[in-house]
């Protein structure tokens, strides 16, 4: 079992999505408020990037799959690819 670490009272929860489909550069649906994001990889490696260039399968910082990274810079920016396919992310939204 994996602990999540929660920061309790500095944020609220705003939702939560799971992207099923990574086979090309795909952005955050983000919600209105949200400051934050808790982006986990399921299944497959995904690689992602937040400087205006879209990731691909090769090129990218490395999200290894079962693992999670708390992201808290402009969400608008993020895009994510899947390095093989069937990779899911799930993302939890806070503001």
């Amino acid at each position: 079992m994996q602990n999540v670490n929660i920061l309790a009272g500095k944020y609220r929860p705003l939702g939560y999505q799971q992207i099923t489909s990574l086979s090309s550069a795909t952005a955050l649906t983000v919600p209105e408020g949200a400051r934050a994001a808790l982006i986990q990889a399921e299944d497959q490696n995904v690689r992602w990037r937040d400087d205006g260039t879209d990731p691909t399968a090769t090129v990218g910082y490395v999200l290894l799959a079962e693992n999670e990274i708390f992201y808290s810079a402009n969400l608008l920016k993020i895009k994510v690819i899947e390095e093989t396919a069937s990779a899911k992310l799930n993302v939890c939204y806070w503001g």
